[in-house]
């Protein structure tokens, strides 16, 4: 099959270190120097290191291709408003460790220390923004039908490791004689808004949630088409980011407040499925894809930069 460019992006090994200094060029037309974003781009750092770790001990791509980090970073970049949270980029370098470690609990039923560590990662994540707790009841469906390695001893485990970090909030909070500092961290999880109202989204994040939509549906429907192509493990651990990915939208859909956390959700989960179309096919009409949807992000990259 005659390779398109963008099979020659895919492959290449510029790919990516190309790739990271338009990030950095980004963080800086950001703020990185003027705002001080040193903590947060620490903790983008490390989760962009994860997603290249997560791709390279999963193969999530059955050929050599650094899209996945690539994809992460790009679409991280549309998303550069999210880059000011020092709260959220925690968060999201928690789930993609919680991630790295899940999976390697695959086909193990007796994984109790890795499956703990795992929602350890969870339960940190949870302090910085509470709302990830709503994927939990799906991360433990998925770990039984996907990843094969949930048993009472590892769904004991998961919630040990879960509410670890609480343990010792617990326990300073009586010695404290204050509970209010938890309460008040939890309570907005039964906050539910009603009716839902959309309109404290800006132009530039309902662009980028377009975006991510157009690149979710393309991943799914490329993946679904040639999934046969890979192993079973592979479609499986894709299932997983898709239904991750299905939920992120539904909650976004009914409860839109929770953008800030969603968004980076949908990232992590996206960037493989997008990936796995790019590096994939070798068609003109997919090469013109490719061009058509650099041109887009990089237009609500520069849109977002502009308006913030």
């Amino acid at each position: 099959m005659r390779k398109q460019v963008q099979n020659i992006v895919a492959g290449s090994r510029l790919t990516l270190p190309v790739t990271i200094v338009y990030t950095i060029g980004v963080w800086l037309l950001c703020g990185l120097l003027t705002n001080h974003l040193w903590l947060q781009f620490a903790c983008f750092g490390i989760t962009s290191y994860l997603m290249m770790v997560l791709n390279n001990q999963n193969a999530l791509i059955r050929i050599f291709s650094r899209m996945v980090s690539c994809a992460f970073l790009v679409l991280s970049c549309a998303a550069s408003f999210l880059y000011a949270s020092i709260h959220g980029n925690i968060m999201q370098m928690l789930v993609v460790a919680a991630y790295l470690l899940l999976f390697q609990s695959y086909q193990n039923r007796d994984a109790v220390g890795i499956i703990y560590y795992a929602f350890l990662m969870l339960g940190l994540a949870s302090l910085a923004n509470p709302f990830i707790l709503y994927f939990i009841p799906l991360i433990w469906l998925l770990t039984a039908t996907n990843l094969l390695s949930l048993s009472w001893r590892t769904w004991l485990s998961s919630l040990f490791g879960l509410i670890t970090p609480y343990w010792f909030i617990t326990a300073w909070l009586i010695y404290q004689h204050d509970f209010s500092p938890l309460a008040a961290h939890l309570s907005p999880l039964l906050d539910f808004q009603f009716p839902i109202r959309y309109d404290h989204l800006g132009t530039g994040e309902l662009m980028t949630w377009a975006l991510l939509v157009i690149c979710f549906l393309t991943g799914v429907i490329h993946f679904v088409r040639k999934s046969s192509y890979d192993s079973i493990r592979i479609r499986l651990l894709y299932g997983f980011f898709i239904w991750m990915d299905l939920f992120a939208f539904a909650l976004m859909c009914f409860q839109p407040q929770h953008n800030d956390m969603l968004l980076r959700i949908i990232i992590i989960n996206t960037a493989p499925l997008i990936s796995h179309f790019l590096a994939l096919t070798s068609t003109k009409f997919t090469n013109v894809a490719f061009f058509v949807l650099t041109g887009v992000i990089l237009f609500i990259t520069a849109y977002n930069l502009w308006s913030t």
